[in-house]
């Protein structure tokens, strides 16, 4: 038996990884400067594993931004806005492609899979593949050379990468795909040449629902991978669910199955014991879970792994997490402060290499030892019992329906003598930048240096020179800026019961931005207002409306670790119950226009279409638990972003939001398809720029999708808006940006008013 990683955290224990690509961004840090420090950070990652015990060690998942785009350069997929001219792919032109620049939009970004990390997604058109360069053979060399691993290159498949990838018609997806193989064969073969054993190939969309015709075209491709490059072994990787269409997977003709056991609703080791394993195959089991943090019960997975050993011989089984580590932070080493009892019960990326390790040792048999690490292991969770967090019971009963009083159509004539909008209103999403004054004062506040007069009064100024901002550019609805919060789901979790914060457990999002999830540990429950008093400050100082702004309780549960001992439907409706008491505290404070963002609702989804609905339902109950109450002259906004929304588009009708606005411009209007083919009858704001990449968009590119919009949806219940929040912008490019936005819709709106 051995053991394995599929891919270790990128950002680093105090995100050195972040700090050298904003450098570099910024102009600090040259090319050949930040390569050097990559390197050490990389070859660092590597040593660690190695230290670890880890015996098969991925190679090639460590990356500059993110590992699709490095197989889209790597294939030469370069869309032909960025003027590529051959050979391998420029630093710049690859930093273009994930960010944009002052000449050409970025390339979409959307979720991976069912996470909250962001790739970016390739664009295929009218290129062949060809093999432009083999990153994963340098970072063999690298590791072997330096530290003397015989690592495990580590590459997307290649039907998961055309999955993942658009600009293409689906027809032509057969020949892509027997393109795509030929250069991987090249791939291939260069690795195997150069001395390597085993690499893992990951096709995660094979968990996902896909129609049987496809195995065909997933087999051949595999058939010539095993024709061409037979001396190498291909390590066919799932993770996130269980396989679909297990009994013929295993027949491709590759030399082992990664399967995850965690997430897979017991459905992988049903069928592993129903329709057997191929004897002469490697099953990386998937039994540690790569995706939260709390420590494996380690009595329940030997007692898993016994039942796996008696379909598996022990030395065809490889142990590993469910997933790739880059969904975790690093180390709890870090967190000083946590609760004694609850820090013993987390596991970040480097303690779950320990408890693969142990877990390998408790495989070997009883022991004294054995029985001691059993013991302390179980009193971990014993004692977390103890602590009174965690009162409410698991319950999956179900759950009462909540509604409105009144329809949105007798609800909107209400709120159009309320809020006299002109057509096509102006407003955005809710922050404004979060710029190194601002985040200084909040750590200022936080070490104690600032007295909660001081502090209260330095956010009051920001959110006073914003307001103004905004009346200058002329938006109709405006926002505080939210200068008082440090991210989106940590600053309710923080002022919630049962969530618990960390200093240094960051997980990448996307390129260089990290996030701190929290950790619901306990019961979840509402204790004070959390928003009231800057909202309410805001609107004393504008006759326009502000919104008050909230996180929903889908996406708070979807960004956070949570707890592994109750349903998760349990847990949101927690939640739910604790936003709507903020509902109320900001309704009764006399804010009528209430923003419920909840941009993880699609990500949550199943990647079983056959558990969508389950799913959903719950998801709309919890919505609308938060905001159902209100006032018929209260409006409710919702936002969602890097999401596919046409097959959806129903459910987000149901949670029944009086506005919903969209991410639009990044994926160049594509959403706008859905709504050809589908009515949706209530508010909505298509967002009309990109706020993710520096570059400000002029305003005949934002006058576009608003004409290609208005084509599609009615301009009465139209709002324009930026496509996220602005925390992560400049000053000077936010204004710029709002400025051309506000133009653009007001010449919209002159054409439609005549």
């Amino acid at each position: 038996m051995n053991t394995s990683l599929l891919g270790y955290p990128r950002i680093g224990e105090k995100r050195e990884w972040k700090k050298a690509l904003e450098d570099h961004w910024a102009g600090n840090l040259s090319a050949e400067d930040l390569h050097a420090e990559m390197k050490k950070i990389r070859l660092n990652h590597l040593k660690k594993q190695q230290d670890a015990g880890i015996e098969y060690i991925p190679v090639g998942d460590f990356t500059y931004y993110d590992h699709i785009l490095d197989a889209a350069t790597m294939f030469g997929f370069i869309p032909e806005r960025f003027t590529y001219e051959g050979g391998k792919v420029p630093l710049d032109t690859y930093f273009a492609m994930a960010r944009g620049n002052k000449d050409v939009h970025a390339s979409e970004m959307t979720k991976w899979y069912n996470t909250n990390y962001h790739y970016i997604v390739p664009e295929i058109g009218n290129t062949t593949p060809s093999l432009k360069e083999n990153y994963l053979l340098e970072a063999y060399k690298e590791a072997r050379e330096e530290l003397g691993i015989e690592g495990k290159p580590v590459v997307i498949g290649p039907y998961s990468f055309l999955k993942l990838a658009k600009h293409y018609e689906s027809e032509a997806f057969p020949e892509l795909l027997e393109q795509l193989t030929n250069v991987y064969t090249q791939l291939f073969t260069e690795l195997a040449d150069a001395g390597v054993q085993w690499v893992q190939v990951d096709e995660p969309s094979l968990v996902t629902t896909i129609p049987e015709e496809d195995l065909t075209l997933v087999a051949k491709a595999y058939e010539t991978l095993q024709k061409e490059v037979p001396q190498l072994n291909l390590l066919l990787q799932t993770y996130f669910d269980a396989v679909s269409h297990y009994e013929k997977v295993i027949q491709l003709p590759v030399a082992g199955f990664g399967l995850d056991f965690v997430h897979d609703q017991g459905k992988n080791l049903h069928a592993l014991q129903t329709h057997g394993f191929p004897e002469d195959k490697v099953l990386a089991a998937g039994i540690i879970d790569g995706r939260n943090i709390w420590k494996a019960k380690l009595r329940d997975k030997r007692v898993l792994l016994q039942e796996i050993q008696i379909v598996v011989d022990e030395d065809n089984v490889w142990l590993q997490p469910s997933a790739s580590l880059l969904h975790t932070p690093v180390t709890v080493e870090n967190e000083p402060d946590l609760d004694e009892t609850l820090k013993r019960a987390l596991s970040f990326a480097d303690e779950k290499m320990e408890e693969l390790i142990t877990l390998h040792n408790l495989a070997a048999g009883e022991s004294e030892a054995n029985a001691k690490i059993l013991e302390d292991n179980e009193q971990i969770f014993a004692d977390l019992k103890t602590k009174g967090w965690r009162k409410e019971e698991p319950d999956n009963s179900a759950f009462q329906e909540v509604s409105r009083p009144l329809s949105y159509e007798e609800r909107r004539e209400k709120q159009l003598e309320k809020w006299p909008l002109p057509t096509l209103p102006t407003t955005t999403i809710g922050s404004f930048p979060q710029t190194r004054d601002v985040r200084r004062l909040r750590a200022r506040y936080k070490k104690g240096e600032l007295s909660q007069e001081e502090y209260q009064s330095a956010i009051q100024s920001h959110i006073r020179t914003w307001i103004e901002h905004q009346e200058d550019i002329g938006l109709d609805v405006l926002v505080h800026g939210e200068f008082e919060r440090n991210d989106m789901v940590e600053f309710f979790g923080e002022r919630l019961e049962g969530f618990a914060f960390t200093k240094h457990a960051w997980v990448q999002s996307y390129g260089s931005r990290g996030v701190k999830p929290p950790i619901i540990y306990g019961d979840v429950r509402f204790k004070e207002p959390m928003t009231v008093e800057e909202t309410v400050y805001a609107q004393s100082l504008t006759d326009k409306p502000v919104k008050g702004m909230l996180t929903g309780p889908v996406t708070i549960l979807n960004w956070s670790f949570e707890r592994d001992d109750l349903p998760k439907q349990q847990v949101a409706f927690q939640i739910a119950e604790a936003i709507k008491e903020e509902v109320s505290a900001l309704e009764e404070a006399g804010i009528e226009m209430i923003q419920i963002d909840e941009p993880a609702l699609r990500e949550g989804l199943p990647l079983k279409r056959e558990d969508w609905q389950t799913y959903l339902d719950w998801a709309v109950h919890a919505f609308r638990l938060s905001s159902s109450h209100v006032k018929n002259t209260t409006q409710i906004h919702t936002h969602m972003c890097y999401s596919e929304f046409q097959d959806i588009i129903t459910t987000i009708s149901a949670l029944d939001a009086d506005v919903i606005s969209i991410e639009t411009s990044r994926s160049q209007g594509d959403i706008l398809e859905t709504f050809e083919d589908n009515v949706y009858d209530k508010g909505i704001g298509l967002g009309v720029y990109d706020i993710h990449s520096p570059r400000v968009p002029s305003e005949d590119e934002m006058l576009h999708i608003l004409h290609r919009a208005l084509n599609v949806l009615p301009a009465d219940l139209f709002w324009v808006n930026p496509d996220c929040g602005l925390k992560t912008r400049g000053e000077e490019e936010t204004i710029a940006a709002l400025k051309k936005m506000v133009n653009a819709a007001q010449k919209a709106r002159a054409e439609i008013t005549g």
